[in-house]
């Protein structure tokens, strides 16, 4: 994967072996050396890939130009929509066809683009062509689209400022003549939980105000912050669409994961076995499989049981010692977690299965998402509740019972009114009436990769602006003090681009709260209170009349000390939601919980 990532990304360039320097670097070297081979290859069997299409086009006209000459003549109008999308060949074979402005039969370019748009720097798109365009066609007449007719004024005005910081660009200035519309709210949550929750109770109220589901967008930045969300809205019973992507749970390297994880709890698991048999590739074969699932049938045992028989001595040499070393890699992670906590448990074994290298070695973001997934799977455990496991069930069984449900049918198809969630880069030309962008702190969005990259930063706040503009009526911007990301609970600063925005633009908000009053740590029971329906930075709601108070420090029993979060609920069944240091995030029933205050 590598390679073809390589061949692909020269083949956009324009680039043939013979035109590239490896810079004393022997891995370059190395590819080059590859990406020589396969064109030679692929010269033998008159063969083309994708990439090569453009590139072909290109030599053809550059080294005959009287078949050039002919096709400026044929197409003396050329239109290129998503201009800022173009990569290097792109640009170099509309310059070709185009022509030089002085010749009689210079075709016409008419380009189709927003700079402001260009978030696909890792594909190979060039967002500087824009700026480019003027200097090789000199003649060119700019028309700036201004008005837009989606969003809202104060929308635009945000998006606008946020904008406006970076320095590469073309400036324009987006306008309505509509109304300014809702301020924009900013929610400040304390944890990762707490801004899922908030996000689910919003979209309640949105539905419960006559609107549509279908109507309501989740943006985040990585594709592993869906899990959260996923989680939150199975708790509300609403049904949502995880837009261009797969739930959480129903990835290929989270089923993997997880594979493996079930065949350490039950070497009886067949589907288990067949799934990670030979992932990541250890010489086990469609052949090899194909003997031990007939045995296995034959004298109905578990796959596990059959590839142990069959290793002993009926496999060929070779598959035989691949068999044996699976089965032994099992057994050794089985013995090696059998003591650890849940949490590192799914990280050994990603660890040591080599899961995390085989994925590494994919295209750049293709792998980095792929990592983020399996880094998200070990905070799923480290998170887990397993209060309400049966009797005798193994952590890590509870856990796996979890993920199952957590799979369940309730991804919504495409024409169903369902919450749409979906990843920023996925939200390009789309609209909402409603909008959440989630995880707004610096590290998560803008990225760690871009931190200290300018033209990085320049792309996650485009990444931004496309975000913001897909707004129409109303949007949220969530950010958590605390975010349990990759298995490790980290405090982080509300995005910069947070910051680019007016403050008379933005509203801080944190949703009301009306509970009974639950059993105090004392014993005694009394009416209702309310907390708090507001919170700026820094500070806390409280109850109205109750010693409870979000951000309270708590003390209870079996976990321990921790912090409130959020309370929900009414009379005997009132509930607190308390994330304790040792034992995690845990709603807890008042009338039980006998919470001592600190």
């Amino acid at each position: 994967r590598e390679i073809q990532y390589f061949i692909n990304q020269q083949k956009d360039d324009g680039l043939r072996p013979e035109h590239i320097a490896d810079n004393g670097d022997q891995n370059r070297r190395q590819l080059i050396h590859f990406y020589r081979l396969y064109q030679d290859i692929c010269e033998q069997s008159g063969l083309v890939d994708f990439a090569e299409l453009l590139l072909r086009a290109h030599e053809l006209w550059l080294h005959h130009p009287e078949l050039l000459d002919r096709y400026r003549r044929r197409f003396r109008h050329l239109l290129v929509d998503e201009f800022q999308d173009t990569n290097a060949i792109q640009y170099a074979w509309l310059r070709m066809l185009a022509g030089p402005e002085k010749e009689e039969e210079a075709g016409i370019p008419f380009v189709v683009g927003d700079d402001d748009q260009s978030i696909y720097r890792w594909r190979g798109a060039r967002v500087e062509h824009i700026q480019r365009f003027q200097k090789d066609f000199p003649t060119t007449r700019i028309v700036k689209l201004e008005q837009n007719y989606r969003s809202t004024g104060t929308i635009l005005n945000a998006a606008n400022a946020i904008i406006a910081n970076n320095h590469s660009r073309l400036n324009k200035e987006l306008w309505t003549d509509g109304s300014d519309g809702d301020l924009i709210k900013l929610y400040n949550a304390y944890n990762e939980r707490d801004e899922a929750d908030f996000v689910v109770a919003r979209i309640r109220q949105w539905i419960r105000d006559g609107n549509r589901r279908d109507e309501a967008a989740v943006l985040y930045r990585s594709n592993a912050q869906s899990r959260v969300f996923e989680e939150a809205l199975l708790r509300a019973n609403l049904p949502y669409r995880v837009y261009g992507g797969q739930r959480f749970f129903e990835r290929a390297e989270i089923k993997d994961a997880l594979a493996y994880l079930r065949l350490i709890e039950n070497r009886s698991d067949d589907p288990s076995f067949e799934r990670i048999v030979n992932v990541p590739a250890r010489g086990i074969g469609a052949t090899t499989v194909g003997t031990i699932r007939e045995y296995a049938r034959a004298n109905a045992l578990p796959m596990w049981e059959a590839a142990r028989s069959l290793a002993g001595g009926q496999l060929p040499g070779r598959a035989a010692n691949a068999v044996q070393e699976f089965l032994q890699l099992i057994e050794t992670m089985a013995r090696d977690t059998r003591a650890l906590e849940l949490h590192e448990q799914v990280d050994h074994v990603i660890q040591r299965s080599r899961l995390a290298d085989q994925y590494r070695k994919e295209p750049k973001e293709k792998a980095e998402a792929r990592i983020e997934n399996l880094e998200e799977l070990v905070s799923a455990a480290r998170g887990f509740e397993d209060d309400e496991a049966e009797e005798g069930m193994s952590p890590l069984a509870a856990f796996l019972a979890h993920a199952v449900l957590e799979s369940g049918d309730t991804q919504g198809e495409t024409w169903d009114d369902c919450v749409q969630l979906m990843t920023l880069h996925s939200v390009k030309g789309l609209e909402f009436p409603l909008v959440f962008m989630t995880g707004m702190e610096d590290g998560l969005f803008p990225h760690q990769r871009s931190m200290n990259d300018a033209d990085g930063l320049e792309e996650e706040r485009r990444l931004c602006y496309v975000g913001t503009t897909r707004a129409m009526s109303e949007l949220y911007l969530t950010c958590a003090e605390q975010r349990r990301m990759y298995g490790v609970d980290k405090y982080a600063h509300p995005s910069r681009f947070i910051g680019e925005i007016p403050e008379e633009l933005i509203e801080e908000v944190r949703p009301a709260l009306r509970i009974s009053r639950p059993v105090s740590h004392a014993g005694s029971r009394n009416g209702p209170a309310v907390a708090g329906n507001a919170r700026k930075s820094g500070g806390l709601g409280a109850a109205a009349d109750n010693d409870i108070r979000l951000g309270q420090r708590v003390r209870h029993g079996k976990f321990g000390e921790g912090v409130v979060l959020n309370y929900e609920g009414t009379g005997a069944h009132a509930r607190v939601q308390v994330n304790f240091e040792t034992a995690g995030t845990k709603w807890l029933v008042m009338s039980y919980a006998k919470l001592e205050l600190m």
